[in-house]
């Protein structure tokens, strides 16, 4: 019987998924079709509590690794559930740690050619594996979690794997938060999704309510930023495209939509990677030989890097970083969700006038 837990926003305590454990499985030769079995029933299980918030879903990583059947078969599961592949994490599980680079690169291949995204149960990694296998998340171990922070050395660890993680677009999740000062150590070492007793109590389950996460002291004097509405009450929706995409097809859409300010260019993992503004993009394309020189090329061509907020973030804070932008200080803001994928985007004249009292 699978346990399932909340896992929630460090920052802002919104519950973001729900993730399902098993007891540790005993070591030994792995039986696909067994294995393959297992999981498909938790995976329909657990598609039938929760239809809607995205799904973190244990795998041995022996098992993912012996055979493409393993994720195979639980996709089948989730798909006849109603659930999308797209929407499910895999965590291979703390084995990870046991097995050979080329097994770990098996895993991977198995879970992502299945069409799930792929997490690392285990905060026993080299920062390489990270970087180079790219997984969507990873775990920091309650084990770990526990000593903070009081344990400099595991401090150091989570604040080190924490930062390599960022740097590869790869997500960091404490297991076992049972303390405000282990979630105050978290939040300071750049890692924004949590579980444990922190948030909700064994027995949990989609729908109840986590406990709010405390409030922490504002740093210093001044304006206080973190007053006032928040971004989500500005979020429009957005209008993305994939970065490959051609400049005549991004006209063709701003054509469609005269009230359109710009368009978003995603990667693979839906993350802004650049945005086309209007103005600047008609003007290079329907101008003098504009159309010629660039209908059949990549808009990226065209595009400038996303000027991002976090969709929960206060509405001051995104005003400060618009004005930060010298001649781009009117540019629509791309608001992201927790995992960085667009959530919408914010028009620059909202804000002003909603916090100028008009």
């Amino acid at each position: 019987m699978p346990v399932l837990s909340p896992v929630v926003d460090l920052e802002s305590g919104a519950v973001l998924a729900v993730e399902a454990t098993l007891p540790a499985a005993a070591r030994g030769p792995v039986d696909v079709s067994v294995e393959a079995e297992r999981l498909a029933a938790v995976g329909r299980r657990v598609a039938a509590q929760e239809p809607l918030l995205p799904l973190v879903l244990p795998v041995p990583a022996a098992a993912a690794a012996a055979s493409p059947q393993v994720p195979g078969l639980l996709e089948t599961a989730l798909r006849r559930s109603g659930r999308r592949p797209r929407d499910v994490t895999l965590m291979l599980g703390a084995d990870l740690a046991d097995l050979g680079r080329s097994d770990v690169v098996r895993a991977v291949r198995h879970a992502r050619g299945a069409g799930f995204r792929c997490a690392f149960g285990t905060d026993v990694l080299s920062p390489d594996l990270i970087l180079d296998m790219e997984p969507f998340l990873f775990r920091f171990s309650p084990e770990t979690v526990a000593g903070l922070p009081g344990d400099e050395r595991r401090v150091a660890k989570v604040e080190g794997l924490a930062r390599i993680g960022r740097g590869g677009g790869v997500f960091p999740l404490a297991a076992g938060v049972a303390t405000v000062e282990q979630l105050a150590a978290l939040r300071e070492a750049g890692v924004r999704l949590g579980s444990g007793p922190l948030f909700a109590d064994e027995g949990w389950a989609p729908g109840v309510r986590v406990r709010q996460i405390p409030e922490m002291p504002v740093r210093g004097g001044g304006l206080d930023l973190n007053g006032g509405p928040r971004v989500t009450e500005f979020i429009r929706p957005p209008a993305d495209m994939p970065l490959d995409a051609k400049a005549e097809e991004v006209l063709e859409v701003f054509t469609n939509d005269p009230a359109l300010n710009s368009v978003i260019l995603i990667d693979h993992r839906e993350r802004p990677a650049a945005v086309l503004d209007r103005a600047r993009f008609l003007l290079a394309v329907t101008g003098p030989y504009g159309h010629a020189l660039h209908a059949g090329r990549p808009a990226e061509r065209l595009a400038d890097p996303p000027r991002t907020i976090p969709r929960h973030a206060p509405a001051l804070v995104a005003l400060r970083e618009a004005g930060a932008s010298g001649d781009r200080v009117y540019d629509d803001l791309v608001a992201v969700n927790e995992f960085g994928q667009v959530a919408g985007v914010v028009h620059v004249g909202d804000l002003i006038a909603a916090l100028s009292g008009h």
